[in-house]
Order: C-alpha cells, then sequence, then structure tokens
C-alpha cells in the first residue's frame, strides 16, 4: 500500500538545496514588491485589490520553473490579461456564478491555447474575475488591466531582474531562425544527439499531449544525457590511453606525390599537416586525393563551384602542394580529455580522426574514431594502443 502510494509522488529532477532557497527568495521578492509598488502608486485604500491570489501561482512558475514554456514573458501576460477578460465577460452574460466560473475556466483554456500563452493561473485568473464581486461590475473590462495585468507586470519586471541578477537566463527566447528556416540548428543537434527537432516534434505529436518544457532545452538536456552515458560507459579512458603516438606529418609545402608515398607505404588513413612549431593546420586522407583527381590532377573536373572550381583553376598536379587539398582543423584536444568528449567531433562521416595537441598547441597523437568505439565497447582493451 505504501509503495503504491509513493508512486502517486512526482520525480521534480534533481534540484540543488541552494536553487530551491533561490527560487523561494525570488517569489518573497516578487509578491512583495509587486504588493508595495501597487500601494505606492494606487494609495494606501484603493478601490480595487492591491493583489490578486492567482499572483501566487503565476510567482512559482516565474521563480521556481523559469524555463517553461507556461513561464515565459507572453505566457504571464497574454494568459493572465485574456482569462480575465473572458472571466469578466461570463460574469455579465452568466448569470449563474458557478456556471460562469465554470465556463470562463473553459473558454480562457482554449484562448490560451489558441494564442499560445498558456498559463495556469490563468484558469484562476478566470475564477477569481467571475466571483471578485462588486469591484468587478463597477470597473468592468478595466478590471482585467488594474489589478490583473499591473500585477501581471510589475511581477514579469521583478523576475527578470532577479533571475538576470543573480546568474540565470530569463526569458528563455526562442532561437533566431536562420535564412533558410531551422535546418542548421536541427543539423547541430543532429549531429552530437543523433536526432533532430523534427524527430522530437514528431515524437512528443504522438504522445498528443503538453510538456511544460521548451523543445530546444528538451533536446539539449537529451543530449548532455547521452554525454553522461559515454562518459560512464568509457570510464577514466583519456586521449592519451588510446591515441596513435609518434605520428608522421608533413609541412603544408609537402607534394603531393610525396604525401600520398607516406600514405600508401605506411597504410594510414590520416597524414597531419603541421607548422614547424608542429600546430596542426589540417589532415589529408585518402578520400582528398580521389577527390583532387576529379578536380584536374589527372582529368577534367566534373563541376566548378567551391573547391571544384579552385582546383581547376590552380591545375592540380602531383608536384603540387598539400595545402591546396588537405581539410583544415579548426581545433584539438588535450591528451588529458576524456574520450566521450570526443564523440560529436568524430560523428561527422566528413571526420574519422581527431589530433591530440599538447598545451603549446603542438602536436602528440591521433585518435582515430575506431579506437573510440572500441574504448566506449571494450574499456578494458582501450589502453592497449597507447604505445602505438
Amino acid at each position: 500500500m505504501l509503495h503504491s502510494l509513493q508512486r502517486l509522488v512526482p520525480q521534480l529532477g534533481s534540484v540543488s538545496r541552494a536553487e530551491q532557497l533561490r527560487s523561494s527568495i525570488g517569489a518573497l521578492f516578487g509578491i512583495a514588491i509587486t504588493a508595495f509598488t501597487m500601494r505606492l502608486m494606487l494609495g494606501p485604500n484603493p478601490a480595487v485589490p492591491l493583489l490578486v491570489a492567482p499572483m501566487g501561482a503565476s510567482a512559482v512558475l516565474l521563480f521556481a520553473v523559469p524555463s517553461g514554456p507556461l513561464s515565459q514573458p507572453w505566457s504571464i501576460l497574454g494568459g493572465n490579461l485574456s482569462a480575465a477578460l473572458i472571466g469578466i465577460t461570463c460574469r455579465f452574460v452568466i448569470p449563474d456564478p458557478l456556471l460562469a466560473a465554470a465556463v470562463a475556466v473553459c473558454l480562457s483554456i482554449g484562448a490560451m491555447f489558441l494564442l499560445r500563452c498558456l498559463h495556469p493561473p490563468g484558469g484562476a485568473v478566470g475564477v477569481t474575475t467571475v466571483l471578485a464581486g462588486p469591484v468587478v461590475d463597477d470597473l468592468g473590462y478595466l478590471f482585467a488591466f488594474v489589478p490583473i495585468g499591473l500585477n501581471s507586470l510589475l511581477l514579469l519586471l521583478v523576475a527578470i531582474a532577479f533571475h538576470n541578477l543573480t546568474g540565470h537566463r530569463y526569458p528563455h527566447l526562442r532561437p533566431a531562425r536562420a535564412a533558410k528556416g531551422s535546418a542548421a540548428g536541427e543539423a547541430s543537434q543532429q549531429s552530437e544527439a543523433g536526432f533532430t527537432l523534427t524527430d522530437l516534434k514528431a515524437a512528443l505529436r504522438a504522445e498528443d499531449h503538453f510538456i511544460d518544457i521548451d523543445l530546444n532545452d528538451l533536446a539539449s538536456i537529451l543530449a548532455a544525457a547521452q554525454r553522461e552515458a559515454l562518459r560512464r560507459r568509457a570510464g577514466d579512458v583519456l586521449c592519451q590511453d588510446i591515441m596513435m603516438r609518434h605520428v608522421v606529418s608533413v609541412p603544408p609545402s609537402e607534394t603531393l606525390a610525396s604525401a600520398w608515398h607516406i600514405l600508401e607505404t605506411r597504410a594510414l588513413r590520416a597524414l597531419p599537416v603541421t607548422e614547424e612549431s608542429g600546430r596542426v593546420l589540417g589532415l589529408l586522407r585518402p578520400e582528398d586525393f580521389v577527390g583532387a583527381v576529379g578536380r584536374g590532377m589527372g582529368r577534367p573536373a566534373f563541376g566548378a563551384s567551391g573547391r571544384l572550381k579552385r582546383g581547376m583553376d590552380s591545375g592540380l598536379s602531383v608536384r603540387s602542394a598539400v595545402e591546396t587539398i588537405m581539410a583544415p582543423v579548426a581545433s584539438s584536444t588535450l591528451p588529458e580529455t576524456p574520450v566521450a568528449e570526443l564523440v560529436p567531433m568524430l560523428a561527422s562521416p566528413d571526420v574519422d580522426h581527431w589530433p591530440v595537441c599538447d598545451e603549446a598547441g603542438a602536436l602528440v597523437g591521433l585518435v582515430a574514431r575506431s579506437d573510440v568505439l572500441a574504448a566506449l565497447f571494450a574499456p578494458q582493451s582501450g589502453a592497449g594502443k597507447a604505445s602505438r
């Protein structure tokens, strides 16, 4: 019996005591500042309430659950105002106050869904305006703006200031759309977590119920959970445990013929291109040479855009420098980096090796995708390549 009752207790996640205290203090400031500001603006004995009860519920969302869609600025302002206007209308149109309250909540939910400003305290606002008494009859629709609208605005301003002063992001804005839509953002999620926002939307659409979390935040949480799972699977294996040491490299001026000879005779899948200091400029792969053949080394190119056009214009030959076809490397990793952190970089089909450099930026090794997979799925054998 006790076990069955425990199942009714929801899992709220791991929220630190410090965050719980911060949220509670934020609500204290929010309600207090809103109430005292209303008193300063309207005087000690105003004709309207200085504070309406639904603001307590709004404070819970704004300060304890600030990242959810129900807690964003448009949600509190649009939700509370629309519900107030509907509640006042129901009070005037429906004589029975109990029926009027029920209809007000019903219509308020529909309106908030339609206006994309769902805010649970809006239901309480609808009931409050129906049952508020003569003050609503005297003020009419003005009651929706004072005190409902003004309370909501003041509470929102306090929440924005409080969260930002305590080092938290609020409001949570939707990401800006790229010039051609949101495909670029979704592709970045896919490269790290293996799914896109479109996939996430499809899964939630199949469930057909509302969840109070921003989809971008949910995608980030799922990606972070995946990274934690990879770290757990890899254990304490570091890049220095699995990287290929004593890596052969070539300068950017090395000829293509010489670089190909090194790749072929040593059966390498990647050849770093480095400066004299050891800083990695790029990587050469057999695929780069195959592509170069089609760009002018041995036969006419099949296209004339981007690197293809540059290959034709430069008249590539076996005596051309390797820097003309190498794949540039924008960053590297340290030997002490956990191998799980390389998964997002090696997830791209175009990247199968990753350079490992010391703190001075000099190349000290290469990590192959196959080595990372071995470390993730058979960690006990991952350190076997340390001497390569």
